[in-house]
């Protein structure tokens, strides 16, 4: 894995570095790898027979990939239980990877898929005794993987950091960097970045259509004294964010680096000239291909994202 890749964004914040840790270089093609490896050596140190033992996880895309990735290496079977926002392409790559998925249509209490999907795997491990729920909602496996290494990375690669803004989807990456960064870079501010419509920190329940940031219901591994200050983002800025990056700087990133940086450029007003500022990018935008850089897509949501662009798209959205 690749702990040490960051790029300069600097105009984000002008008068400050800005830092991007590009996660789209692991072999997973996110961030999620960590969390996956993690889970998976949990399960195997829990006492339940491998590779017997079916392991099963509720999953937007990137984790679903990492696991299958994970499991197809060591042999163990795998279910990963997601919903019809995932990536159309990460579904192939769970598929591919020889894991079954399984698709979860209905929508929970709060608009979104998450307890649907929770549902659904409680109800395999009552009715299928030899599956195991790896859970990165409530398991600490996950936290520790990203303290120790992506927390880590951070610190050794930048040195002093004066702001850190990562994005709370399981809040697992946010925890683990949020741990590290209070005991070894304390006056570093820990800028959580949601999505609207999130419930993880109190917002009220909307639809969202990018997976990745946000949940439909709070993780328990989230604490929120290890966090600073929480920054809720439109998915439509996230979008934006993201387009605008591909064709003005040539960076084809996911929908949750668009939304960190979109944080990062909201913030970046009150953030005094000379500091160091670091975002989290968890994965590259090829996922996002037929989603956030899909102009028939993003019109038929945001069709005032492409009104200067084509406006034919824009009014056929509308």
């Amino acid at each position: 894995m690749l702990d040490d890749v960051f790029i300069r964004l600097d105009h984000l914040v002008p008068g400050s570095s800005v830092f991007l840790k590009l996660e789209g270089l692991n072999p997973a093609g996110s961030v999620k790898l960590k969390t996956a490896i993690a889970l998976v050596a949990q399960a195997e140190e829990s006492g339940h027979e491998f590779p017997r033992t079916r392991l099963i996880e509720s999953t937007s895309g990137n984790l679903g990939v990492a696991l299958a990735m994970v499991c197809a290496a060591k042999g163990y079977r795998l279910t990963c239980v997601t919903d019809p926002n995932a990536n159309t392409q990460s579904v192939r790559l769970m598929k591919a990877l020889g894991a079954e998925v399984v698709v979860i249509d209905v929508r929970d209490g709060n608009g979104g898929y998450l307890q649907s999907r929770i549902n659904y795997i409680q109800d395999r491990l009552v009715h299928e005794p030899g599956t195991y729920w790896l859970n990165q909602y409530a398991n600490p496996a996950g936290p520790r993987a990203h303290r120790d290494r992506t927390g880590r990375a951070i610190v050794e690669k930048l040195g002093h950091v004066d702001y850190a803004f990562i994005g709370a989807g399981t809040t697992g990456t946010l925890m683990g960097c949020a741990a590290f960064l209070r005991q070894h870079s304390p006056a570093t501010r820990i800028i959580a970045v949601d999505a609207v419509g999130s419930v993880s920190f109190g917002g009220p329940p909307a639809r969202r259509h990018i997976p990745g940031l946000g949940t439909s219901r709070r993780p328990e591994i989230l604490d929120e004294t290890l966090v600073d200050e929480v920054i809720v983002i439109p998915e439509a800025d996230a979008v934006e964010m993201c387009r605008t990056l591909a064709t003005e700087r040539g960076l084809l990133l996911g929908g949750s680096s668009g939304t960190v940086l979109s944080a990062v450029q909201e913030k970046g007003k009150d953030i005094p000239e000379g500091s160091t500022v670091v975002a989290l990018s968890p994965d590259f935008g090829e996922r996002y291909l037929e989603t956030v850089y899909d102009d028939s897509w993003v019109a038929s949501r945001w069709p005032e994202l492409l009104c200067h662009e084509i406006p034919e798209i824009a009014q056929a959205g509308a």
